[in-house]
């Protein structure tokens, strides 16, 4: 008897250490980025650090303004393209798609899932440069590619979290609604899905997150200039694409300008995750 007390408690320290590395790992990322990002930003300046519509290390000019606006142009035309065709899939495949189909449509969205974000550059590359150049003109490499082909890249996580949430909902909802006379797209889109609304919002928040983070799919198709954004058919530079296209040659100040970027990409993402944690907070006491 004391000897399976004796393993209950170790196994309980064993999940309290694997619950614990998580915490441990994103203190040592904030430790890290903070403690060499802030002393960048103050030799630098914070508004002419922010708010700079000039980037030229050479002159030791760090002004991160284009990137930023550059991350929040293809971070939001992502989720214009991704989060409304994910929602929609995931509502098929919970609610329409037939036995017959779905074993090929579920294995056929993981794998979107698990493909390398360089081949979804290179696929963007050959494929979708040219066909944006051919039909909207420019010269392809532009905000709207980059949008397109982050939206692509979101979708698994979309569609996999939101399915999810849609198949835990009792189905004495869907049932109640259609007893009461609702067509069936009413009762799905007007009963079901508000009772997912959580895990709905968690599946954008993750795609989010997926769209503001990537790197070598935007390296390749969207332009790497570091200048204001002026037009969806025009190249930008991203802040993840400015940290990896110079850190490998950064020294001194230019280096510590480049982890001060990532610190405000670090920001970005916690303001994210808080105004969903928060929206998601009033969902569930309303």
């Amino acid at each position: 008897m004391k000897s399976k007390v004796w393993k209950e408690k170790g196994m309980q320290a064993v999940f309290l250490i694997a619950a614990c590395a998580s915490i441990i790992a994103v203190i040592l990322i904030c430790v890290f980025l903070f403690a060499n990002g802030i002393p960048a930003m103050k030799k630098i300046g914070l508004f002419d650090f922010l708010l700079g519509e000039t980037w030229r290390p050479s002159n030791d000019i760090y002004g991160i303004f284009p990137m930023i606006m550059g991350s929040l142009y293809v971070t939001a035309g992502a989720i214009i393209v991704g989060v409304p065709i994910g929602i929609l899939t995931a509502v098929f495949m919970a609610k329409y798609c037939p036995k017959r189909i779905y074993p090929i449509l579920k294995p056929a969205v993981e794998l979107l899932a698990g493909i390398p974000s360089v081949v979804y550059g290179f696929f963007g590359l050959v494929v979708m440069v040219p066909l944006v150049r051919d039909l909207f003109g420019g010269n392809g490499n532009s905000i709207l590619t980059a949008s397109l082909l982050l939206g692509m890249m979101i979708l698994p996580t979309i569609i996999g979290v939101t399915e999810s949430a849609l198949r835990a909902v009792p189905s004495m909802y869907y049932e109640g609604a259609l007893a009461l006379g609702a067509t069936k797209e009413r009762s799905i889109f007007a009963v079901v899905l508000p009772a997912a609304k959580s895990g709905v919002m968690a599946g954008v928040v993750l795609g989010i997150g997926r769209a503001i983070g990537e790197t070598m799919a935007v390296i390749m198709v969207a332009g790497n200039q570091p200048r204001m954004p002026r037009g969806f058919l025009r190249g930008v530079r991203t802040l993840t694409t400015n940290i990896v296209m110079e850190m490998g040659y950064a020294a001194d100040l230019h280096r510590e300008a480049l982890i001060a970027t990532a610190v405000v990409l670090f920001v970005f993402i916690l303001i994210i995750n808080f105004c969903i944690a928060l929206m998601k907070r009033r969902s569930e006491h309303e």
